[in-house]
């Protein structure tokens, strides 16, 4: 890929604020001291990953709540804004990122979530993918590690040299996840269009969703 097809990918976004100010600290914070680019990227998916708690009981779909600056005001997020964030702490220190949305399969114990969505359907999972050593990789910056643990799942750990996007077993070999549906990778968070499938997936839910209300999962 020719480095010109790249340029979309490091821009700042409507949700993948990377010019935000808080997310400029961020990025340079946690990379600071380190000069080399695989490394500055590990840093960034730990401190995504395990430095806040994923939380899918707490869902904001106001636009201002989906942007990566907004997750830095508050400890927990859900794959898709913990997603976001990693996106633009990426392309702050000049690595290409973009997001990839999928349709999964939860087979863990999630009653809570499972008896508000009415299915074991998480619609419009995200993940990230960034460019680094010359290709893209899909990297999953979301389960934090503590909850891995609880869940008796080995969390997932960054890799340079190819996908790290969901675990498919537990540790006993049951299953853990599965990708139903690929919606692609987009430069930004395609708003309007994550709306509208949560809707269509989860119509009892929609006057919550298209109102952009937040949804509280007791």
């Amino acid at each position: 890929m020719k480095n010109e097809n790249l340029a979309i990918y490091l821009k700042s976004t409507e949700f993948i604020n990377a010019d935000h100010q808080a997310v400029q600290e961020f990025a340079k914070n946690v990379t600071l001291g380190t000069n080399d680019e695989t490394e500055k990227v590990k840093h960034l998916y730990y401190a995504v990953r395990d430095g806040f708690r994923y939380d899918p009981y707490r869902l904001d779909f106001s636009k201002e709540a989906m942007k990566a600056s907004s997750l830095l005001t508050r400890d927990y997020g859900y794959c898709v804004e913990k997603s976001c964030l990693f996106a633009a702490a990426c392309r702050v220190i000049g690595i290409p990122s973009r997001l990839g949305f999928a349709n999964v399969r939860n087979h863990i114990g999630t009653a809570k979530l499972e008896a508000v969505l009415q299915t074991d359907v998480l619609v419009f999972h995200g993940y990230a993918e960034i460019y680094l050593n010359g290709k893209w990789i899909k990297v999953t910056p979301v389960f934090n590690k503590e909850l891995c643990e609880k869940l008796n799942v080995i969390p997932l750990e960054f890799n340079p040299d190819g996908d790290s996007v969901f675990q498919e077993y537990d540790q006993n070999g049951g299953l853990f996840m599965e990708y139903l549906h690929q919606y692609g990778h987009f430069e930004d968070i395609p708003y309007e269009f994550f709306i509208s499938e949560l809707i269509k997936n989860y119509p009892h839910l929609a006057s919550q969703i298209s109102e952009r209300n937040l949804l509280h999962i007791k």
